[in-house]
């Protein structure tokens, strides 16, 4: 019940006009600049910064919010169209793509929509009920404990994406050394730069994703001169019932998933999508379609995307600690108000807590009824060849890398990436492993050195603590499981072969034999 009151009070200040207003606007430009290539919430929000003096507290935490969720959306449309992805979208390249590639991009776009509304509505369900004691959940986690959920997520994702542990483990790690290129925090040391002035600051996040995946994509497409469309075929975005029925459970196991990890942090979107896609492919019944082109594949990941932009704020304001760029710059406009998030917050000020919880609710509606149906009009720049649409994309692509940092060098970078992203491409690895080993790999390293610090140099203390100790078990076993099965897949294929180059079996039972011998 007094959560139902607090509700309540929050909407009282979220259905104002000037906060429905500001909602709206931050609802439809996250969603504008999540289209875009190259352009996300984090600039946007960077050049919006200097507007919050002049609004209202409430109101301008309600569009920042907005146009950070509403760009989580955005970011699914240009990752399923054109498979140019933002930081939040990776996974939607997977099955989003290869739906616009059989002609289901409507569907595709439709099932990212109802899934971000069902993820979002958990995770405002979860925020309000738990948002004043789950923050505490965050302090039992100590940087032992993020190492190894880190290399947990880099081995689940590895096998989820490849289907080869080997492969995919690889790539994360190349994504990680990525990472490290640039500064070193500690001692100020540039590293792994070659001397070069352009990346004493590190690889930019903007330029590695759309190398990998948009230049190399569209590198690809030109190579197999394949004559088009992203688009084709007819628009149809309602879901028959069947469809709609694996919608549902796997957009509500992402909602699941998604909540979680974005209260932890160090988590968020990046993560919460891999993390829902793993899920996904070990529970759902249709697990052998993702990768192909699975509706699940979509669902999963867009509710865990959603519900972990909005849980985010969980840690942000119930403790004061944002999770990534986007809420390190929620946490300035804060302080710009002269609002402390922490844990008395809540208490100093109501109005301003629950009405930004109300806020969000009322955005996911406006997401719902602006994005679904304006889903056939944004599909209509699709149907244009792609011999003309191809320089359209990559002057996007120049545009909005430049506009990060104002610098060419930036376009050079993304050229480099996209033929490493191709090379990548045609010896069959998949670039989402190194761009999770990239985001993830700063986070590890300092969560590595203070794990160290603080034990001395002793690495026993990732099995003492109880959490860490738990995940290395748990990694233990699947790498275990995972020889077993190998070596029993190749005792299967050593018999199968022994059994066909037999001449004493007919011929037509070893092909029986081999066939059962693929099945297992």
């Amino acid at each position: 019940m007094e959560t139902l009151h607090n509700l309540a009070f929050g909407f009282e200040h979220a259905l104002t006009l000037h906060n429905l207003l500001y909602c709206a606007i931050g609802c439809s430009v996250g969603t504008l600049v999540g289209l875009l290539p190259g352009l996300g919430p984090l600039a946007t929000i960077s050049l919006l910064l200097p507007l919050t003096y002049s609004i209202s507290t409430t109101g301008a935490l309600i569009m920042l919010a907005g146009i950070y969720y509403g760009a989580q959306y955005g970011d699914s449309v240009s990752a399923i169209t054109m498979k140019m992805p933002h930081a939040s979208s990776i996974v939607a390249c997977i099955d989003g793509y290869q739906m616009t590639l059989k002609g289901k991009t409507g569907l595709a776009l439709f099932t990212a929509g109802v899934s971000s509304f069902i993820g979002g509505t958990v995770a405002i369900v979860v925020l309000a009920w738990l948002a004043p004691t789950l923050g505490e959940v965050a302090f039992k986690f100590g940087p032992a404990d993020y190492c190894a959920l880190m290399m947990f997520g880099f081995l689940c994702v590895s096998f989820v994406t490849t289907g080869s542990l080997l492969n995919g483990f690889a790539m994360c790690m190349i994504g990680v050394l990525m990472g490290m290129v640039g500064t070193d925090v500690n001692s100020g040391m540039a590293r792994y730069t070659f001397d070069l002035p352009n990346l004493t600051d590190g690889v930019s996040l903007v330029s590695l994703a759309l190398g990998c995946f948009g230049i190399a994509e569209i590198t690809k497409n030109l190579d197999s001169h394949e004559q088009r469309s992203p688009f084709n075929g007819t628009i149809k975005l309602m879901p028959t019932w069947p469809e709609f029925k694996r919608i549902f459970p796997s957009a509500l196991r992402g909602s699941a998933v998604g909540s979680f990890i974005g209260i932890l942090p160090g988590g968020g979107a990046a993560i919460a999508q891999f993390a829902a896609y793993a899920f996904d492919k070990k529970v759902s019944k249709f697990k052998d379609e993702i990768g192909t082109g699975a509706i699940e594949g979509v669902a999963g990941q867009a509710a865990a995307d959603e519900a972990a932009a909005r849980t985010s704020f969980i840690p942000l304001m119930s403790i004061g600690i944002p999770e990534n760029a986007v809420t390190a710059l929620m946490l300035g406009a804060f302080i710009i108000k002269g609002i402390q998030p922490g844990p008395n917050m809540i208490a100093s000020h109501p109005e301003l807590f629950w009405g930004l919880v109300a806020s969000m609710w009322v955005g996911n509606v406006f997401l719902l009824v602006l994005n679904v149906p304006l889903v056939r009009y944004l599909l209509s720049i699709f149907k244009i060849p792609y011999n003309v649409l191809f320089p359209a994309i990559l002057f996007f692509c120049c545009i909005g890398t430049y506009s990060i940092n104002n610098n060419l060098d930036d376009i050079y970078t993304t050229a480099i990436f996209g033929l490493i992203g191709y090379i990548f491409m045609r010896f069959g690895l998949d670039a989402a492993p190194l761009m999770l080993g990239f985001i993830l790999g700063p986070m590890l390293e300092e969560n590595f050195r203070r794990t160290l610090l603080l034990s001395r140099g002793s690495f026993g203390i990732f099995v003492e603590r109880p959490i860490s100790g738990t995940l290395l078990g748990l990694i233990a076993l699947f790498i275990i499981w995972q020889v077993v099965a190998f070596a029993r897949k190749a005792r299967a294929k050593k018999r199968d072969a022994a059994v066909t180059a037999s001449p004493l079996v007919p011929a037509a039972l070893a092909d029986q034999v081999s066939q059962s011998g693929s099945a297992q």
